[in-house]
């Protein structure tokens, strides 16, 4: 009886955790499979110039989550497969696990190393273009700049190319094939009003289906005139799906002061950047910063301390001795867990969570 509320207890902890790598916890029979939480975040440092700062190791960063300190669970710099941080050398070693945590010889081998690379390996990018009545006069230049972004981009990477007005084209689903995205590109024409919170919305929810390093950089001409979703909510779920957002838009969306806060809040909460091209030469460049920037960041994952806030978690990334600051740090603030849940049967292991992805 005691060992049963002991395991009743320990699932009980981990559902409370978001969705990330499934691990089994079993007594016997039943089976039961759980859910365990893996936030992972996207992280640019850069000095004072703002040149990207490379070649930092695990314990060059501290992650606190509500005033929390966190533990490394993998590391990765720029395009490199993420490692174990147990599996690094021993100055990098981190601290012992929590008391909480399970015991780690109870994670079975494949969902250990070989699951947490694949969470946060690679890099699977989603183009949103911008195809409404605002962008009639520099669509073929948009075209060719987000034609060069995408033969820019590593052979490892997945790319989708999504366009949008008022509804949502997904124009090519997530594939390695370059030219198909390079068609797709191509075949778009200008339609309707924007409605890009909307669409954005959508393709986040896209992306949230992936695993891995997930980025959506955003085209757009102008404002939103048809949305009826509020980019506070857009944001926050690219917050809390981990997921970074980039923005270019040309001038047109500098003549409205509203829109041009609203990208760069989105932006920076979520990890990104926002870009205001004045020329089809600026945007090329911008393009080319983005792409820059993902071959730059460093990719650092944990899983939770015990926390009992339900609502938003707030995440803070610094830098250790003088590095803090010298060197400038940018990620996303916060995450707010997503709903977790389990399943127990009698012969097979089911896992209920409509979705295993990292946050």
């Amino acid at each position: 009886m005691l060992k049963k509320c002991f395991l009743s207890l320990g699932v009980v902890l981990l559902v409370l955790s978001d969705s990330g790598v499934r691990v089994s916890a079993q007594e016997g029979e039943p089976h039961i499979r759980v859910v365990v939480d893996l936030v992972q975040l996207n992280v640019a440092v850069t000095d004072k110039k703002g040149n990207y700062v490379t070649g930092l190791h695990p314990q060059d960063f501290v992650i606190v989550e509500d005033g929390i300190p966190q533990k490394l669970a993998t590391f990765a710099e720029g395009n490199e497969s993420a490692r174990r941080v147990l599996d690094l050398t021993a100055d990098s070693k981190p601290a012992d696990p929590p008391a909480d945590a399970p015991p780690r010889d109870a994670v079975p081998p494949a969902a250990s190393e070989s699951s947490l690379g694949a969470l946060v390996a690679g890099a699977n990018v989603f183009i949103l273009f911008d195809t409404s009545n605002y962008m009639y006069r520099g669509f073929v230049f948009a075209q060719d700049a987000i034609s060069d972004f995408v033969r820019s981009l590593e052979t490892a990477n997945k790319i989708a190319f999504y366009s949008y007005s008022r509804d949502l084209l997904r124009a090519s689903p997530l594939t390695e094939d370059r030219g198909e995205i390079l068609r797709a590109v191509r075949t778009t024409v200008a339609g309707d009003e924007a409605a890009l919170y909307n669409t954005l919305l959508l393709t986040l929810k896209d992306a949230a289906q992936f695993k891995g390093r997930r980025v959506v950089v955003v085209f757009s001409n102008g404002p939103d005139n048809s949305s009826v979703v509020p980019p506070e909510d857009v944001a926050e779920l690219a917050q809390s799906t981990g997921i970074s957002i980039y923005m270019i838009s040309t001038q047109q969306a500098k003549l409205e002061p509203v829109s041009t806060a609203v990208f760069d809040r989105m932006t920076a909460a979520t990890g990104g950047k926002a870009y205001f091209a004045k020329t089809w030469r600026d945007e090329k460049r911008a393009f080319a910063s983005i792409h820059d920037d993902l071959a730059h960041l460093y990719s650092l994952s944990y899983y939770p301390q015990a926390n009992p806030n339900r609502g938003w978690r707030a995440i803070t990334v610094k830098l250790v001795g003088s590095r803090a600051k010298s060197y400038r740090v940018r990620t996303r603030n916060g995450y707010r867990p997503q709903p977790s849940r389990f399943a127990a049967a009698p012969d097979t292991a089911q896992a209920v969570s409509p979705q295993s992805v990292s946050r």
